[in-house]
């Protein structure tokens, strides 16, 4: 008998329902990637979102925020993978979580600076005329004026801490990355099929996530107001590459 291919193996997989309802099957495996990615870009957002606003605010680091996502971005996640495990975060989750968090880091970073900076001045210079302080224009104007860029920050680190949860597999990290860990642990004449189509939900999974937070992102953007600061928002990610 004529041995299937690996397309035709990911096909055969993915049809048998075992491979979806057993335990560490792919329910509970895409459980575990939503979470342990939910929770890194939630980390993330707790330290890149209040800096990145502060600074916008007060109209300095720019430098610092560049500086700051580079630095985060210089860093290989599976190398943080590898590390920090040996601390007392110990294997599992928790480390995964950090390393991705920091990942997360230089989008979220740059947008939350830049949604502030490009407040128009007028509506600052407007509310500080009314006696606002300095916390009260940021919280009440430019906050909320910043909300469009903060969304185009979070849509690209959830998708790209999305895509890189798949490592979670080599701490035991759990994710849909342990799919694939497991088929190349069959090899590939027996588990390429296996490691196909875990790849392949991985990057739906993540194809998901875009189309979902880019609706997001519209909603919550002004219609005059999408364009622009669209490509004010891909600048402002794209530069946190750039030394």
């Amino acid at each position: 008998m004529i041995a299937e291919d690996p397309i035709q193996q990911a096909v055969t997989w993915l049809n048998d329902p075992l491979n979806w309802t057993n335990p560490g099957g792919v329910l509970d495996r895409l459980g575990e990637h939503l979470w342990i990615s939910a929770a890194a870009v939630a980390l993330g957002c707790l330290v890149a979102w209040p800096l990145g606003l502060w600074l916008g605010h007060v109209g300095r680091g720019g430098g610092a925020v560049v500086m700051i996502s580079n630095v985060t971005l210089a860093i290989p996640t599976i190398a943080l993978l590898t590390i920090l495990p040996l601390t007392f975060l110990g294997f599992g989750q928790r480390p995964v979580i950090v390393a991705l968090a920091v990942f997360a880091v230089p989008p979220l970073l740059a947008n939350a600076y830049t949604g502030v900076r490009e407040v128009d001045p007028e509506a600052r210079d407007a509310a500080r005329g009314m006696g606002l302080s300095g916390l009260q224009v940021l919280r009440r104007v430019e906050l909320p004026l910043a909300v469009p860029y903060l969304a185009a920050g979070f849509r690209t680190a959830a998708v790209q801490v999305v895509a890189t949860a798949a490592l979670a597999s080599f701490v035991n990290g759990g994710g849909l990355g342990q799919i694939i860990s497991a088929g190349f642990g069959l090899g590939m004449a027996t588990g390429g099929g296996q490691i196909l189509a875990g790849g392949l939900l991985v990057a739906l999974l993540a194809l998901l996530v875009e189309v979902v937070l880019a609706g997001v992102e519209r909603a919550v953007t002004p219609r005059p107001l999408r364009r622009s600061r669209g490509r004010a928002a891909r600048r402002a990610a794209s530069a946190t590459g750039r030394a």
